[in-house]
């Protein structure tokens, strides 16, 4: 497969930032990349275009990271909390996704695109957690997530443990409660 020299106008995860030269797949850049308008063709002639524009895009991200501050100085005592229906050990039926915390905190007033809201899997368990919201390249706030069983009364809520957990990937595999509970069945039954 072929790479080529593209110039990107964006600041894009994983490949770079704003005016810098990268090599990519051919497909990438001509499918994606280029007819997005996030890139040119590293061309001597755009090079010293966007060289031309270096000091308009060092004013627009600036400006962009000091309105992300702002934004994220503005959201820094928000905490949502999500009551769903759930089974005995605490398993969600459903789950709470990035569209989910998009939708209250649009509820909140607070318009927050859902491609921001960085949640690797979708949350499927009662408790709190951590869901990281990339307000800029350079700014990701940390909002408070509760999420508790429907009908669950407040002494079962305040009874819960309150550490607040970043996703389940986070948490060790050895802490799995059913097959704890799947043992226990098993030895009565002996």
């Amino acid at each position: 497969m072929a790479n080529i020299s593209i110039l990107l106008r964006e600041d894009i995860d994983n490949l770079g930032g704003r005016g810098e030269i990268v090599k990519v797949k051919a497909g990438y850049a001509r499918n994606f990349l280029l007819p997005q308008k996030m890139a040119t063709l590293a061309l001597k002639g755009n090079i010293k275009q966007v060289e031309g524009e270096r000091s308009a895009l060092l004013k627009k991200a600036a400006s962009e990271k000091s309105t992300a501050d702002a934004q994220a100085e503005q959201m820094r005592d928000i905490s949502l909390s999500f009551e769903r229906r759930a089974g005995e050990g605490g398993t969600l039926f459903g789950s709470v996704t990035s569209m989910d915390v998009a939708d209250a905190l649009k509820e909140k007033g607070y318009e927050i695109d859902r491609r921001k809201i960085v949640l690797k899997d979708p949350i499927k368990e009662t408790g709190n957690f951590t869901v990281n919201v990339k307000l800029h390249r350079e700014v990701t706030l940390g909002i408070p997530v509760t999420i508790t069983a429907e009908g669950e009364t407040a002494e079962a809520k305040a009874g819960k443990d309150a550490k607040p957990r970043a996703d389940k990937a986070t948490e060790t595999a050895g802490e799995n409660p059913d097959s704890t509970a799947e043992t226990a069945t098993e030895e009565s039954e002996s």
